[in-house]
């Protein structure tokens, strides 16, 4: 099954970018592995995967040391300040980065174990109630305030959308985010990369890919609906 799953998504990742005349290459596809055993990565790993989405700290380290083959983790989950020792040197990066705060602990932990950690800015592009990340007008401070840190990198911007039955619902929220990304990177900001937009899930993610993510962050499409119960 999720060999076939893993097929229909990255089959679906190129119409989508044929659609828009972009090259498939300029797509991360990340399986959020989340709640999935580390056999169910094994077997992903063993058709090529190499990027996996955790949303809490405990699991992600469980899996990085129990993994038989060395992969990229990232973090997509809301991280909390003293959860950030734990995961600074184990995510290859952290998604979901909403305050200043949040970023001097990353530095802190960074500057101790003397690695740069790789991080998106959150963005609640739909200002909704129930998600974190900044508001659009506060995304310009906060990352000119974390440019400032030499141990943390920006390497763009991600936002979780809105769940909809179409993801048409969604284009417009994508397309605020790809714009907010290119004013940052029309300020020459130094240490700030507007390289990654990491937008899109199992639901929308051929709609960010035609509005210009550069990472979608697919669960259930791969592994099948979750039960939450275990």
């Amino acid at each position: 099954m999720l060999k076939e799953n893993l097929l229909s998504v990255k089959n679906k990742i190129e119409t989508a970018c044929k659609k828009t005349g972009r090259n498939v290459d300029e797509i991360t596809l990340i399986a959020v592995s989340k709640t999935k055993p580390l056999s169910d990565i094994e077997e992903l790993i063993a058709y090529g995967t190499m990027e996996f989405g955790e949303n809490k700290v405990q699991e992600l380290v469980d899996k990085y040391e129990n993994v038989s083959t060395p992969v990229n983790w990232h973090l997509i989950g809301h991280l909390q300040t003293n959860k950030v020792k734990y995961i600074v040197d184990k995510a290859c990066l952290i998604h979901s980065v909403d305050s200043l705060k949040l970023a001097k602990e990353i530095e802190k932990e960074a500057v101790k174990k003397n690695v740069i950690a790789n991080i998106l800015v959150q963005v609640n592009v739909a200002n909704e109630d129930s998600k974190f990340g900044l508001e659009s007008g506060e995304v310009f401070d906060l990352v000119e305030s974390i440019s400032k840190l030499s141990n943390i990198k920006i390497k763009g911007l991600m936002t979780i959308a809105p769940f909809v039955e179409n993801p048409e619902g969604n284009r417009g929220y994508f397309r605020q985010l790809k714009q907010l990304s290119l004013d940052i990177k029309s300020k020459n900001i130094d240490n700030v990369d507007m390289s990654i937009l990491s937008m899109g899930m199992t639901n929308d993610y051929e709609v960010a890919i035609e509005e210009g993510a550069t990472m979608v962050r697919v669960g259930t499409g791969i592994f099948g609906e979750r039960n939450y119960n275990l």
